[in-house]
C-alpha cells in the first residue's frame, strides 16, 4: 500500500482526510479495503457478528459515538477478525487488551483504551453512513490507513 501522504498528493480531489484523532493499536500499521459500517452505541454485538463473517480484506468502521464507558474491541474479536480475513477496524471509541492486539496481524485504529467491555443487547445499524472525524464513511467506499492518518475515497485507488 502507498503511504497516505503519497495518496493525498496523487489523488487530492479523490480523497477525504479524517481529522487526526485515532491511534494505531494493531499489529498491522497500514491497511486498506472496502468499507463496511456499523453504528452501535455502547454495544459491540454487531461488531462481533460482523468479524465472525468472511472479511474479504474489508475494513470495519465502527461508530461508538466516542463513548468513554466501554471498549468495542478486545483480543478475542481482533483474533476473530484476523482469522476471517478483515484488513482492519477503525473505531470511534475505545478498545482493550492492547498488549495482545498489537501482536495480531490486523489494523486497528481507535480513540484509546478502556478495560470495560460493552453490554450485549444486539443493538446497532449496519451499512448506514456514519460521520466522525470530519468525514462520512459509507459502505462500499474505500479506506486507507497508516501512521500518517486515514483517507476515504469513493473509488479504489490502489
Amino acid at each position: 500500500m502507498k503511504p497516505t501522504p503519497d495518496l493525498c498528493d496523487q489523488y487530492p480531489d479523490k480523497v477525504d482526510v479524517m481529522k487526526p484523532m485515532l491511534k494505531n493499536f494493531g499489529g498491522r500499521e497500514h491497511f486498506c479495503g472496502q468499507i463496511i459500517t456499523v453504528s452501535c452505541p455502547e454495544d459491540n454485538s454487531k461488531v462481533r457478528d460482523l468479524v465472525s463473517t468472511c472479511g474479504e480484506g474489508r475494513v470495519l468502521v465502527v461508530d461508538g459515538g466516542a463513548s468513554q464507558r466501554c471498549a468495542y474491541l478486545g483480543d478475542l474479536l481482533a483474533v476473530k477478525a484476523c482469522e476471517n480475513g478483515w484488513s482492519g477496524l477503525v473505531i470511534n471509541g475505545y478498545i482493550r487488551d492492547v498488549d495482545v492486539i498489537k501482536k495480531i496481524d490486523i489494523g486497528v485504529q481507535a480513540l484509546g483504551v478502556y478495560p470495560v467491555k460493552t453490554q450485549k443487547r444486539g443493538l446497532g445499524d449496519v451499512n448506514i453512513p456514519i460521520t466522525f472525524g470530519g468525514i462520512t464513511f459509507c459502505a462500499g467506499h474505500f479506506l486507507y490507513a497508516d501512521n500518517n492518518g486515514i483517507l476515504v475515497s469513493k473509488q479504489q485507488l490502489i
